[in-house]
């Protein structure tokens, strides 16, 4: 993109990345995470790791794109929940920043308070006098709401904004899981991404539906595997553990989290499979399947991951709004 570069928040292994790359957008990731970074790094992707509190824009000065997915864990329903119980609080801060009060806040673990930092890295580009044209942000949904206080605030500071929580299977993704998005721009209105194939509906077969838009992928179409099978996740349905959901190889996978290699596949004839291995789960979470995962805790490496073709998406509807063409930084 005219050879100009952003900065990613939480790069992660590099599926905010890749979806980045496929619209044209390329930069530098900062990450914390010592796995991931081992991870980017193998695939080349360029990466500092760091901690993003202790960096800024003036670090970045020619990036003029922000994008990233800040951590989950306290708002997922699968994590703590504190986050969840702080969103007041998040909230009130969002507001406080967003005046340029600089009362300190804090939440009872710490990672809720990370949900902040892109907004810190924006409100500080403003102050540098080079505002990012360009904003991607992407979480659980849960985080929805937050990210409706960041509108409100970039709107005030003469950003178009959208936001929502997309259903990746909508993006070619082959799982279902839903995700909470943000897209901003200096330079026109923004509009959250068309999807380009159907939602997935248990029973109703993957070539049913609007004739305007591409099935659903299924495990099947995305994995190499010679036969059919059953994937019995890891979790229960309904909250009884007993109860554990089930989905065939015709259908999209369960929402890939770090403990995906603890679901069972199983046969026709019911004989217990190979489970999947990291390339099955990073292709399910829309990586290509040589992704050079490296490092320990690849799983997890995974589940936290955005899912590539959702972050292109989401890349490719701000375009229309750009009068010029930023690329992107990463960092986390």
């Amino acid at each position: 993109m005219n050879g100009r570069t952003a900065v990613e928040l939480f790069a992660g292994p590099g599926g905010m990345t890749l979806g980045l790359h496929a619209a044209g957008i390329h930069g530098t990731g900062i990450e914390w995470d010592p796995n991931a970074v081992a991870t980017r790094r193998a695939a080349g992707l360029p990466t500092i790791h760091a901690d993003v509190r202790n960096h800024g824009p003036r670090d970045f000065p020619d990036a003029t794109a922000l994008a990233g997915g800040p951590p989950c864990q306290t708002f997922t329903v699968a994590g703590s929940g504190t986050g969840r119980l702080a969103l007041a609080g998040i909230l009130a801060a969002i507001k406080r920043m967003t005046a340029r009060d600089t009362t300190p806040y804090s939440f009872e673990d710490d990672r809720t308070a990370l949900v902040l930092e892109p907004l810190r890295w924006a409100l500080e580009a403003i102050e540098t006098g080079r505002p990012y044209e360009l904003i991607v942000l992407e979480q659980v949904q849960q985080v929805q709401q937050v990210w409706n206080g960041y509108a409100d605030a970039l709107t005030a500071e003469g950003y178009h904004v959208a936001t929502g929580v997309l259903a990746t299977e909508q993006y070619g993704v082959p799982q279902t899981r839903r995700r909470a998005v943000l897209i901003a721009s200096l330079n026109g209105p923004v509009a959250l991404p068309e999807p380009a194939h159907r939602p997935y509906r248990k029973g109703v077969p993957q070539h049913d539906g609007d004739p305007r838009l591409l099935p659903w992928v299924s495990m099947g179409d995305a994995l190499d595997r010679p036969q059919p099978f059953t994937v019995v996740s890891n979790y229960g349905t309904g909250g009884d553990p007993k109860n554990r959901g089930r989905r065939t190889s015709t259908e999209p996978a369960f929402t890939v989290t770090g403990k995906i290699s603890r679901n069972r596949i199983i046969g026709p004839g019911g004989d217990e499979l190979p489970r999947f291995t990291a390339a099955e789960a990073g292709v399910l979470q829309g990586f290509p399947a040589d992704h050079p995962w490296s490092g320990n805790d690849i799983p997890q490496q995974i589940g936290n991951a955005c899912p590539a073709p959702l972050a292109a998406a989401l890349a490719h509807a701000t375009q229309a709004s750009r009068s010029s063409s930023p690329a992107i930084v990463e960092a986390a």
